[in-house]
C-alpha cells in the first residue's frame, strides 16, 4: 500500500507509506492551493510538490497532510484539525511521537502554533516562503485592491466572523510569533519574483534579530531554477534534527 486517504471530521487526509520506512513521521501543511480529495491530493498531482513527496519517501519518511478546511487562514479550527491529525496518525502508524513539519505559504500560521501548542512532539520544521504574521499580510495587500477583497472574504470566512469586522478582530486576537518559539526551523525562500525580493528583504532583518536571540531559525535563499536542491536541504535539516530520539 503506498499510500491511503481516510476522512477526519468532514475533511479527507491522505497518508504516503515509503517503502524503507525510518520510523520518522513529517506532517505537511500546505499553502492556499492545498487539497485533498477522496482520490488525491495538490501534493500528489503538482509535478513539483510530488517530485518532494517522493523523496521523503525514499529517505524513509511517512508523510501526512489534510486538507484542513481548504483556505483556513492559520484558523484555531483548522489548527486543531492538525493536531487531531497527528494523534490519528501516531495512533494508527509505528512512528517516533516526535515528528517533522513542513509548511508552505499560509500553512506557516497554522505550523508556529502547532509548534508552541506541541513543543514536546515536534522535532524540526521547514517553512517555504512562509506568511509568517497574519496581520502583516494583510496589511501589505491592502495596496492591491483586488487580492485585498479576495483575501479579505477568505480569512473571513475562515475565521466566522463579519467582514466589517476583521480589521479589529485581527487587532484584537494575540498572535504567536515565531520569535516565541524554541523547534529548530529552517526557513527555505525562493526568489521567484520581486514580490519574494521584497520579502527576502524583510527575511534578512528578522535574521540579525534571530541570530542576536541565538534562536535556532536558519534562512536560505533559492532561485528558482535551483528548486530541485530544496528536497536535499530539507532531508539535510531533518536527518540533523533526528540524532536524539
Amino acid at each position: 500500500m503506498e499510500n491511503r486517504n481516510f476522512q477526519l471530521d468532514t475533511e479527507w487526509n491522505m497518508l504516503h507509506y515509503s517503502p524503507r520506512p525510518n520510523g520518522f513521521g513529517i506532517l505537511i501543511i500546505g499553502d492556499e492551493r492545498n487539497f485533498v480529495t477522496e482520490s488525491n491530493s495538490y501534493w500528489n498531482q503538482n509535478e513539483g510538490k510530488k517530485l518532494l513527496i517522493d523523496s521523503l519517501l525514499n529517505e524513509g519518511y511517512t508523510v501526512f497532510y489534510s486538507n484542513l478546511y481548504g483556505k483556513n487562514w492559520g484558523s484555531d479550527k483548522a489548527c486543531k484539525l492538525a493536531k487531531r491529525l497527528y494523534e490519528y496518525v501516531i495512533r494508527t502508524e509505528i512512528l517516533n511521537q516526535r515528528i517533522h513539519i513542513i509548511a508552505e505559504g499560509m500553512g506557516a500560521l497554522i505550523a508556529i502554533k502547532l509548534m508552541m501548542e506541541m513543543n514536546d512532539n515536534i522535532r524540526s520544521v521547514v517553512l517555504l516562503n512562509p506568511i509568517l504574521s497574519l496581520k502583516s499580510h494583510l496589511e501589505k495587500e491592502k495596496e492591491h485592491k483586488f487580492f485585498f477583497k479576495k483575501l479579505r472574504n477568505e480569512i473571513s470566512y475562515a475565521f466566522n466572523t463579519n467582514q466589517k469586522e476583521l480589521l479589529d478582530f485581527l487587532e484584537s486576537r494575540e498572535e504567536i510569533h515565531i520569535e516565541d518559539t524554541n523547534t529548530p526551523t529552517k526557513i527555505i525562500h525562493i526568489l521567484q519574483n520581486g514580490k519574494s525580493y521584497f520579502q527576502a528583504n524583510e527575511l534578512k532583518k528578522a535574521s540579525i534579530t534571530w541570530e542576536e536571540k541565538n534562536l535556532p531559525i536558519f534562512v536560505s535563499y533559492v532561485l528558482p531554477e535551483k528548486r530541485s536542491a530544496i528536497s536535499k536541504q530539507i532531508t539535510t535539516f531533518f536527518k540533523k534534527n533526528e540524532k536524539t530520539l
